[in-house]
């Protein structure tokens, strides 16, 4: 155990419309003042900030806030498996008697603002950039896509895996946004001919392979595991490890471009938190696309490598299933917030606070983190105790 717990969530409501009317920094102060409230901890109490290394800055949110004791900040450059492992930083801290009440924030708008298929400087977004934009760019990888394709089509040439398991991701992040109000999503059923009649990005990806765009934000506050719960069950952080793949900066070069920054993140996170993937009742897995859902399955070892295809077949990552994922629609069907929206579903999901949509019983739940080229990130939480 980390000796410290999510005790706050927070969000804005997510959506898909030309402008949200507040800005990034806006969007996260909000979705931490619901988190505080969530909570039952002040705002001014909050003295750590793991800030996004997109949008507002530590040193903004301090001043918006008004938190007049900071006394701890940091920020991860992992992109897409940054906010998972942000849940370490902000465990590490606490340990550390750096702060006691971290928050960590991701606002964005990524319909209304920046758009990756519309921001001409992007390699500029991205830590590895200056080997994207003489190495990838001038080939035509201009886009995410693009990119992680390269890693799905080796997987298939190597497993045979097929567009059914794609479609079955597919499907099962669109029908739990259906239990999900608040999902973009929510309301519009998906059926596995409508996947299949979605055009073509980039083989293998289909529209409906790809995530939302969406402005909105997460908040979630991370305190002591045995702080004062204010009639709320603290959300134990077991463990969290990251990893990266080497290089980090460049996928065709790799010794095994398969292997990725969970394939070390995962057997390190298992052993910390001292349970494995079969405790596991739910996993939250980063659905920036289709197959990177597959590919984190198999490298966190919920199934061997090539099995990912069975693995999701017959229903059994959807409610009721052997392993319900991403229960809140994901990034696919509920929003893009740059994953820590997968924190929060987790968060209620181990409450039970999830309404039609949770998962019976649950104790034990995975958060996964992808990001870049493949940086990996991993959280183990536990269901704590009201009286914590």
């Amino acid at each position: 155990m980390t000796g410290a717990a999510v005790i706050g969530v927070g969000e804005t409501p997510y959506v898909r419309k030309p402008g949200s009317g507040r800005t990034e920094l806006e969007l996260s102060v909000a979705a931490t003042l619901a988190a505080a409230r969530d909570a039952g901890v002040k705002v001014r109490a909050i003295d750590g900030i793991v800030a996004p290394f997109l949008g507002a800055s530590a040193e903004e949110l301090a001043a918006t806030l008004g938190l007049t004791n900071l006394s701890f900040a940091a920020t991860v450059e992992m992109g897409g498996a940054s906010p998972v492992a942000s849940l370490g930083v902000a465990a590490m801290a606490i340990a550390a008697g750096q702060a006691r009440h971290v928050l960590i924030t991701y606002g964005i708008n990524g319909y209304s603002g920046r758009r990756a298929r519309e921001v001409i400087d992007i390699a500029d977004q991205f830590a590895f950039g200056s080997t994207l934009r003489d190495y990838y760019l001038p080939f035509g990888a201009g886009a995410p896509p693009q990119w992680y394709a390269l890693l799905a089509r080796l997987h298939q040439e190597r497993y045979g895996s097929g567009v059914e398991a794609l479609g079955a991701v597919a499907l099962a992040c669109r029908r739990h946004a259906q239990l999900n109000p608040r999902a973009v999503m929510y309301g519009r059923e998906l059926t596995y001919e409508d996947y299949l009649a979605s055009p073509m990005i980039t083989d293998p990806y289909r529209l409906l392979d790809c995530c939302l765009e969406t402005d909105g934000a997460a908040a979630v506050l991370v305190g002591p595991a045995d702080g004062p719960s204010e009639g709320r069950r603290r959300v134990r952080i077991a463990a969290v490890a990251q990893g990266r793949p080497f290089p980090a900066d460049d996928i065709v070069n790799r010794p095994d471009p398969l292997t990725i920054g969970l394939t070390h993140a995962a057997p390190r996170v298992w052993e910390a938190a001292g349970v494995g993937p079969a405790n596991m009742d739910f996993a939250q897995i980063y659905d920036c696309f289709t197959f990177e859902v597959l590919q984190q399955l198999e490298e966190a070892g919920f199934c061997e490598r090539g099995g990912a295809d069975r693995f999701v077949a017959g229903g059994n990552v959807e409610l009721g299933g052997k392993l319900p994922i991403n229960t809140a629609g994901g990034l696919l069907s509920e929003a893009h917030v740059i994953g820590l929206n997968h924190v929060v579903e987790a968060v209620r999901q181990l409450r039970h606070e999830a309404g039609a949509r949770q998962v019976a019983d649950a104790r034990w739940g995975a958060v996964t983190g992808w990001g870049d080229f493949g940086d990996g990130s991993i959280a183990v939480l536990e269901r704590g105790d009201i009286h914590a």
